[in-house]
Parts: structure tokens; C-alpha cells; sequence
């Protein structure tokens, strides 16, 4: 799932600076969050030390948001400090299970998302919910409605809906997963990819424009 989740976003990345008008690069780019999504629901789980995990989020968030500024010209807070907020909620959900805490928490985690303009905003703490809490044909499911609503929602939001390919792969297609796996990524190039190949991507159209 790794490599599968590398490869999509490099090549919506690769999309947004060089071939933006291309919609095939963001079409096959839409598959790349579900999977880091699904991959830091299951890191949450086997993990052993979840502030580890968290400072480790908080650092690649904030060694990546300037290459991201300059490389993809975001000015939103990047996918990375996403996951960190996403994160966050998962584990004050598991400390706190009173039905009022937890709304709460869901409550601040939503506002904060979308007020202070995390990349993909309430979305992303939707689905990532949706991969800790359901499974199989649900979770299908429930992307998929996720995916109506937004693009019913918000203009521009219709791509998204190619999304539920990667959620159909997980419920239905882990052999393809296995197959994947089978390439072993080392922890190293894991962690650094984000920041890296957006220093990359942008130091190459740099280079071509000068």
C-alpha cells in the first residue's frame, strides 16, 4: 500500500506542475489520500507510542509546508498536518468515550479542519472515521456517499468521486495490496517522500522555466 500511495500522489503532484491541464494525472492523483488515510488509521492501531507517531507527523508537516507552497503553490496548511489533526481525534476519542466528549471532539476536530484550512478539511477526518470504524462493503458504501455530498457540495469537488478506487481496492483487492507489499519500503523513504519529491518536483519546474 506503500508504494501504491507514493506512486498515485507523485503522479497527481507531477500533474499540478507540469501537465495541469491534463485531468488524467488528478483522476489517477485521487486515489493517492484514501490510501494515506487507511494508512495512518492502521498505524494508529499498531502502533506502540502514539505521541512518537504524532511528533513525527508534526515534524514532516512543518518541514513540507514550505515545499509545498512553493511547489504546488498550496496556500493551505498541507495533507501531512491533515493527518496529525485526524490523528489527534482518534486518540482523544479513544481517551474520552463519554457520547458528549466524543462530540465534542469530533465537533473541534471538523471546525478546526475547515476553519483554519487543513488540505481537504472535514473530508479527510470523515473518511478517515469511515476506515476506523466500518469495514468491507460499508466502507464502500459510505466513501461513496461521502463522495456524493461533497461534490453535490462544493464546486470543483467532483474529481474526488475517482476516490473510491482505492477504497474498493482495500475492501475487495488485497491481493493487489499483497502484491505491492511485496516491494518492502524502507521507513526512511516512507517518512521523507512528502517533503522530498515536493523539493523535487519543485526545483525541476524551476529549472525548466529558467
Amino acid at each position: 500500500m506503500q508504494l501504491l500511495a507514493m506512486l498515485t500522489m507523485l503522479i497527481d503532484h507531477t500533474g499540478i506542475v507540469f501537465f495541469p491541464d491534463d485531468p488524467t494525472w488528478r483522476i489517477i492523483g485521487r486515489l493517492a489520500f484514501p490510501f494515506y488515510a487507511y494508512a495512518l488509521v492502521l498505524g494508529y492501531r499498531l502502533t506502540r507510542n502514539t505521541r512518537r507517531y504524532m511528533l513525527r507527523l508534526a515534524v514532516i508537516g512543518v518541514i513540507s509546508q514550505l515545499p509545498y507552497q512553493w511547489a504546488l503553490g498550496g496556500d493551505d496548511i498541507n495533507v501531512v498536518g491533515t493527518l496529525l489533526v485526524c490523528l489527534v481525534v482518534l486518540r482523544l476519542i479513544d481517551l474520552y468515550k463519554h457520547p458528549a466528549a466524543v462530540s465534542l471532539i469530533l465537533a473541534a476536530g471538523f471546525l478546526a479542519l475547515d476553519l483554519l484550512s487543513f488540505n481537504y478539511g472535514s473530508y479527510a477526518l470523515l473518511l478517515v472515521l469511515i476506515y476506523r470504524y466500518t469495514q468491507s462493503s460499508l466502507m464502500v458504501l459510505l466513501h461513496f456517499v461521502l463522495n456524493v455530498l461533497y461534490a453535490a457540495a462544493m464546486p470543483g469537488w467532483f474529481s474526488q468521486m475517482y476516490s473510491i478506487g482505492s477504497t474498493f481496492i482495500l475492501a475487495y483487492l488485497p491481493h493487489v495490496l499483497r502484491l505491492s507489499d511485496k516491494l518492502v519500503i524502507p521507513r526512511y523513504i516512507w517518512r521523507s517522500f512528502y517533503p522530498v519529491h515536493l523539493i523535487a518536483l519543485g526545483t525541476a519546474d524551476l529549472l525548466l522555466k529558467s
